[in-house]
């Protein structure tokens, strides 16, 4: 079935609700407007403190009426089955069904790094797969995931050495049952690389544990937990200071990974997702849009992905839209203390002729921004995120988003956040991070400009959320719930966006370990090829340890900087030895060049290989536990990527 969905968006008439309320051609006013002393003193959502959003509403339809050729949007409801056969690709497990799913070799190994919770959510979503197939009569099975599960196992006890003993654990009989009360056991490798339970150290109330899947600790909350949790939607209280504790192997930030390893980065946090969003007994539903024909050129109702084609052949390497960055910088030369910034718009009439004139002057550097006002700047800026073809939250993940207020606790929507964060394309990922960035430079000016982060939060919510795509039917009264809602997401978009793109490192260890399994096959594959081909198995195999064993003492490593300097360093590790000092070490070198580049703060130290394809270190990293970690990796200092 496919719906069509305009892109009018519905909002209340705010005089039944707030009082009477004018609009002239450059303000939208309400008469009795709450005084800032009391917005700026709590975080509660009630309705005098809902105003902005219910105007910035009324905002919407008014420019919608006054834009000409309004186009629609292709939703496609999916068929049975066909959600999860989707998901099952977006998590990397494609060859669990089809023509390839009388081999699932390939998926055996990321199997095995799973928690007991992400394997229940694949074994969910692989069962309605096959019972789907089945109903259609397909001439091919879907294996069950038990069944991959225990040939892992079997496996893994096979090829352990005496005495190691693989970590198992069993999925809970109730929540993740299997059939005849057998639940889904899987290796998840070694302890220190996949924490799969709360045993360690508990985190403090305030703390965001990254070390132990999401998933599992909300499952270790709800059976330890006889109290009733505190839903995180409507409460007065103020927001938490969550913080990330320092880890000594280093934080990792999106963007510090090689490709191949975030794409298993995503694989897993669609996967973890999901088993949290099960766990909290949430749904879960991506939306599918069909390929419609869009605008190949200009500015506004342009694909992210055609916008940054056309503004890298004006400057090479951008990540974020020329527009969007322009529009932001207009609205900062204007100044963020101007009271009102964002929640008063421009004359609509006007913004219809800046979006004409932007679009056949922009390019061509004739469009005369002196003209621009700030507020009109500030419209056109949201304007241009409701027009995205497909929203900036994404259209597989816009209802993923709005479903975070679902979930009971703050810290719980937070790491929902995380995961989604992620999830985002590059494109949408990159613009999203520099409007959260200027949306905080806003606040950071608040006293000045009236705009507490609650305010900004409920005027920006419906431009992200409110898209096309939606197709929003449904009463007043669950418009409203929904309407606050969004609004605390927004809100906690902006107010955690540091700790949004972060990856936490239960799924970095559960790449390291997938990276590991796939690097022992590959070397068992090759020794029985050196076999086969009678050549000397030492002579092969271990050429170069030997080397490093002679060139690199014990507590040692070969720091190389290959395009900043001919010669490598060798470093004594210590317990207090951070990646900063090891940077500092080459900037005490006599080379001018080298130490200004450093100085200039364009290269980090970089863990290449191992069980790690590539990562940017930060400076806080403790080099002699990463050592440990990965003892086989290679360092290397180079330029960070633009």
């Amino acid at each position: 079935m496919v719906i069509i969905v305009t892109k009018l968006v519905h909002c209340f008439h705010l005089s039944r609700r707030y009082g009477q309320y004018t609009m002239n051609q450059e303000t939208t006013r309400v008469t009795e407007r709450p005084p800032f002393d009391r917005s700026s003193s709590q975080d509660s959502l009630d309705e005098l403190s809902m105003e902005d959003y219910w105007i910035e509403l009324e905002n919407i339809k008014k420019s919608s009426e006054n834009r000409q050729d309004q186009e629609v949007v292709v939703v496609k409801e999916p068929d049975e089955g066909e959600l999860e056969e989707e998901w099952l690709k977006e998590a990397g497990l494609s060859n669990l069904f089809g023509e390839a799913a009388g081999d699932p070799q390939e998926s055996m190994v990321f199997l095995s790094t799973l928690t007991r919770t992400q394997a229940a959510a694949v074994q969910k979503r692989v069962e309605t797969v096959s019972q789907t197939l089945r109903k259609k009569n397909k001439q091919y099975q879907v294996p069950d995931v038990r069944d991959i599960f225990a040939q892992q196992r079997e496996s893994k006890e096979k090829e352990a050495p005496d005495g190691t003993e693989s970590q198992s654990v069993r999925t809970d009989e109730n929540k993740y049952p299997g059939k005849d009360g057998q639940a889904s056991n899987l290796i998840v490798g070694e302890k220190e690389l996949i924490p799969v339970g709360p045993e360690e150290a508990p985190a403090s109330e305030t703390d965001i544990n990254l070390e132990v899947s999401f998933a599992e600790q909300a499952v270790n909350q709800k059976e330890n937990s006889k109290e009733k949790t505190q839903r995180g939607k409507g409460d007065d209280a103020p927001l938490p200071s969550f913080r990330l504790p320092k880890d000594k192997t280093g934080t990792t930030r999106i963007g510090d990974l090689a490709p191949q390893d975030m794409k298993k980065v995503c694989h897993l946090a669609l996967i973890e997702l999901t088993a949290l969003y099960d766990v909290l007994g949430v749904e879960l539903k991506q939306q599918k849009a069909v390929k419609i024909k869009t605008k190949d050129s200009g500015l506004f109702c342009v694909p992210l992905t055609v916008l940054l084609e056309q503004d890298q052949k004006k400057v090479p390497g951008t990540r974020i839209p020329l527009i969007f960055q322009k529009l932001i910088s207009r609205i900062e030369e204007g100044g963020l203390e101007t009271e009102g910034l964002l929640r008063i718009p421009g004359a609509a009439m006007r913004i219809k002729n800046l979006c004409q004139e932007l679009e056949a002057k922009f390019y061509e550097g004739t469009f005369n921004w002196e003209s621009v006002k700030q507020h009109d700047a500030a419209s056109l800026l949201k304007l241009f995120i409701r027009e995205l073809p497909q929203p900036l939250l994404s259209v597989e993940y816009l209802k993923a988003f709005q479903a975070v207020q679902n979930l009971p606790t703050k810290k719980q929507q937070l790491q929902a956040l995380n995961l989604l964060v992620i999830l985002l394309p590059d494109a949408n990922r990159d613009t999203l991070k520099a409007l959260l960035e200027f949306l905080q430079r806003v606040v950071d000016n608040r006293e000045k400009n009236k705009m507490t982060i609650m305010n900004v939060a409920m005027v920006m919510a419906p431009n992200l959320f409110m898209s096309h795509t939606l197709g929003l039917k449904s009463s007043e009264q669950r418009e409203f719930a929904m309407a606050a809602g969004i609004a605390n997401i927004m809100h906690l978009l902006i107010r955690y966006q540091k700790l949004l793109w972060t990856i936490p490192k239960f799924i970095v260890n559960q790449v390291r370990k997938q990276n590991t399994e796939n690097h022992r096959k590959d070397k068992k594959a090759m020794k029985k090829l050196l076999k086969k081909m009678a050549y000397d198995r030492e002579k092969y195999e271990k050429p170069d340890k030997s080397v490093n064993d002679a060139d690199v003492p014990q507590g040692v490593i070969r720091v190389q900087a290959p395009h900043l300097s001919k010669v490598s360093m060798a470093i004594q590790l210590t317990e207090e030895l951070k990646a900063s000092d090891v940077l500092a070490r080459f900037l005490s070198q006599e080379s001018s060049g080298v130490a200004q580049t450093l100085k200039n703060g364009e290269v980090s130290l970089y863990e290449i290989g191992g069980n790690i394809g590539e990562r940017c270190l930060d400076d806080d990293t403790y080099m002699k536990d990463l050592y440990q970690l990965n003892p086989n990796a290679e360092w290397v200092i180079k330029s960070k990527p633009s």
